[in-house]
């Protein structure tokens, strides 16, 4: 008859009891004989060594492996400077006089495809005139669906690219997700689904993306800057100069700025005789430009903002439980404490208008860019003072 956990702990004590687990477990790890193959490997203390390989691409700029948030305005020149980037890590050229990792790069562009080629052209002809070796460049240039499409855009690139990849860019969110960037399941499935390219090869994810309406945050739900690697803002000012600013970078310092701007290339002419041209990205100096006078907010975000600030001052942050979407430095507190101190700041008598108020505060603040919100915790991002 067989004997159950106390059995064994009667006839053996609690050393036989765990003899006995222990040769139940060594077994379990064995089929027909042969070991068995864990999902999970755990690595014990002693086993845990550092690395001194480069967990860089592009040297301050580009990770190794992770997600990238390369954002700004429409028309200021994000796509030609991330393709300008990627092609020197194609090529393994120095960029900027920076490190660069040599890899294959897989190119998701996903708004204005047909044009995509005369950028191409345009490269090859500045950069590349007498060059015959194969560049390990690949587009892909069809609407995609990242969410439902993902296992087969792997299995595209597994069987048509000679080796994983090291970046796969995609060129633009909006136009890869069929969803609703605003909302938290659609973004998080977003980045599910980006996440699972990275596994899968082991690479860089560099998603381009647009801004919001405040122009000083990348649009939609803040879950995306909470899950990525490093951010990077563009702008590009009245003389044309594009600036690429490193904003935050997990494992490495932030803060590169790199100044560009496009130049012209012409491409002969077209099927009808008018001319074809295209654009690069060729580096600049960077000019110092005065900081812009900060707008004086309305009533109601400035009683929340100040509210906030307050609740942040009496050392009422909090730290939220893991799984949240906001960054190491932005302070968080409690709606609660936050709606209270809102409440006293209100000059309004009647709780329905200071509810009212906080409301509409709260919509706006968010919209704006200065608070992120995830369940009942709310945090002052980092670009507020």
């Amino acid at each position: 008859m067989k004997k159950d956990a106390a059995d064994h702990l009667r006839e053996g004590g609690a050393d036989g009891f765990r003899n006995r687990v222990d040769q139940d477990i060594g077994n379990s790890k064995k089929t027909n004989g042969k070991a068995k193959t864990l999902r999970f490997q755990l690595r014990p203390f002693e086993a845990i060594t550092l690395s001194t390989a480069p967990n860089y691409l592009v040297k301050g700029i580009i990770p190794r492996v992770g997600l990238v948030v390369v954002w700004g305005p429409p028309k200021c020149g994000k796509s030609f400077w991330i393709f300008d980037l990627v092609m020197h890590i194609a090529l393994g050229w120095k960029y900027r006089k920076r490190r660069v990792q040599q890899g294959t790069v897989v190119y998701f562009a996903l708004e204005g495809g047909g044009g995509f080629a005369a950028r191409v052209e345009a490269w090859r002809r500045r950069h590349l005139p007498n060059h015959k070796e194969p560049v390990p460049f690949n587009l892909l240039d069809v609407p995609i669906d990242l969410v439902a499409d993902r296992d087969a855009l792997i299995a595209a690139i597994r069987e048509q690219v000679a080796e994983p990849p090291a970046a796969v860019i995609i060129d633009t969110l909006n136009r890869a997700l069929l969803g609703d960037e605003n909302k938290s399941d659609d973004m998080a499935k977003f980045i599910r689904a980006a996440d699972a390219i990275r596994i899968a090869f082991g690479c860089v994810v560099i998603i381009v993306h647009h801004c919001g309406v405040a122009k000083n945050r990348p649009r939609g739900h803040t879950s995306l800057a909470g899950a990525d690697d490093a951010q990077i803002a563009i702008e590009r000012n009245n003389d044309g100069v594009i600036s690429a600013k490193v904003e935050h970078m997990k494992d490495a310092e932030a803060g590169a700025l790199l100044a560009s701007k496009l130049e012209k290339i012409d491409l002969g002419v077209d099927d009808d005789g008018d001319p074809l041209s295209s654009c690069i990205i060729v580096p600049t100096e960077i000019v110092a430009v005065a900081e812009p006078k900060k707008k004086k907010l309305p009533v109601g975000q400035q009683y929340g903002l100040n509210a906030l600030k307050k609740v942040i001052a009496d050392g009422l942050t909090v730290q939220p439980p893991a799984g949240h979407p906001f960054q190491a430095n932005w302070p968080v507190v409690k709606n609660e404490k936050w709606r209270q101190q809102f409440y006293d700041y209100h000059p309004s008598d009647k709780a329905v208008t200071k509810r009212q108020a906080l409301f509409r505060a709260t919509l706006d603040l968010e919209n704006a860019g200065f608070i992120a919100l995830w369940k009942q915790f709310v945090a002052l991002r980092d670009s507020v003072t």
